[in-house]
């Protein structure tokens, strides 16, 4: 289906299908361009994460027994 189609379509569907299409779309392409976003960061961080100890120190902390007191 081409675009002109598709707005085709859309045109013929009443009001609250057309702004359920518009939010459904709209939370794809935020939800798109944030994943972007964090696997960019993490591809920068992942240079010092990898040589810098310190930033990895807790994992060390990973395997330990952990018991919740209260």
């Amino acid at each position: 289906m081409e675009t002109k189609e598709i707005i085709r379509a859309i045109r013929k569907l009443p009001v609250s299908k057309r702004m359920l299409i518009v939010e459904k779309t709209l939370k794809t392409i935020r939800e798109s361009e944030s994943k972007k976003r964090m696997a960019k960061a993490a591809e920068s961080l992942f240079e010092d994460y990898k040589n810098d100890k310190e930033l990895t120190a807790f994992t060390q902390l990973d395997y330990e027994e952990f018991y919740e007191t209260r």
